[in-house]
């Protein structure tokens, strides 16, 4: 077995991952090239092949060097990455050439984001799963299955006569405005409007957008992507006051429809820290829990100080006390070095 790294994939990399049934989207070329394109990060594409030449396994992996820190992820900004390929004595190899290649650069630490648990010496994380539902095959069936409690909050919006647009980067500005304010509220930076402007042009036929308007105005919005019967919605926001109106209900509720209409069998609501308020409201439409393994190599293994959960929580209200204006300003150029 011969294993490569190199700044770009090779030409039959984007055909292997497609050939592998269960594989994640994450795990085509492009979604690791666009850290490099839009961010200018890093990325190593590490191969194995056989004597034959043909591929037996990738991983892909963006690294993340910065004032905020030096470290690897396989892969960022999304949930789901780490090895692919044809046995585990392949992942093993794929993993311990990423593990050189953190060393060498002299990362802080390296992360693979798998949904399964890989033998070895790792760190394993295990606080984040991901919410999964099963959708049945027409909006009847789906009303039922979420039964009457949640029907009518969803159906609490329909009172102020909502209009539901979707579709793609002709959304992308109302999308973008909500996303942004909601972001400021929950004291996080934001990514910068090309990081979608991005994806939507990369991917057009597997990404989609929904807006929900209230008064003609947009008060609620979600970027989906579709893959192998499956949707996933990795952002979504919602104004405060529309909340208060069910709004946040009704977009999710509308995307579900969305994601039948498409075909989908099953709905990712996207990774959640157990027990926290996002998992709470992700299992009251019935999304069930897959447990998430990130592996992780660290230069200095420590367990993590009392004061760094002070620390997040001190940033966090900083950044909500900042106007919006400057937030917006600030997130695009801080976000790119974040560990999301």
């Amino acid at each position: 077995m011969m294993l490569t790294a190199a700044p770009s994939p090779g030409p039959d990399w984007d055909t292997y991952v497609r050939a592998r049934q269960g594989a994640s989207i994450y795990l085509l070329s492009g979604w690791t090239l666009l850290a490099k394109e839009v961010f200018g990060h890093e990325v190593w594409f590490i191969e194995a092949r056989d004597a034959r030449g043909a591929l037996r396994g990738v991983l892909p992996i963006v690294h993340q060097k910065s004032l905020l820190g030096n470290f690897a992820t396989s892969v960022a900004f999304f949930n789901y990455g780490g090895a692919l390929c044809d046995d585990e004595a392949i992942a093993q190899a794929l993993m311990e050439q990423g593990r050189k290649l953190a060393q060498d650069s002299g990362c802080a630490y390296l992360e693979f984001r798998d949904t399964q648990r890989r033998p070895g010496d790792w760190a394993v994380r295990t606080d984040k799963v991901t919410m999964l539902l099963e959708l049945p095959l027409d909006a009847a069936a789906l009303s039922k299955q979420l039964g009457a409690k949640l029907r009518s909050q969803v159906k609490r919006a329909d009172r102020e006569d909502p209009s539901v647009r979707s579709g793609g980067c002709e959304l992308l500005a109302d999308f973008y405005q909500i996303f942004c304010r909601n972001m400021k509220e929950l004291g996080t930076p934001v990514y910068p409007r090309r990081f979608f402007e991005a994806i939507l042009r990369k991917f057009p036929d597997e990404c989609a957008l929904i807006v929900v308007d209230k008064a003609g105005q947009p008060a609620a919005a979600a970027f989906l992507i579709f893959a192998s019967g499956r949707a996933e919605i990795p952002w979504a926001a919602c104004r405060e006051d529309a909340k208060r109106a069910g709004f946040n209900m009704k977009l999710y509720w509308e995307a579900l429809l969305l994601a039948m209409s498409r075909g989908c069998r099953q709905f990712d609501f996207g990774r959640s820290t157990a027990d926290s308020g996002t998992y709470h409201f992700k299992k009251q439409w019935g999304a069930q829990p897959m447990q998430l393994y990130w592996h992780r190599w660290e230069r200095r293994r420590r367990a993590h100080a009392p004061s760094d959960g002070r620390m997040m929580r001190y940033a966090t209200s900083v950044w909500q006390r900042l106007p919006l204006g400057v937030a917006n300003a600030l997130g695009p150029l801080v976000s790119p070095g974040l560990p999301w």
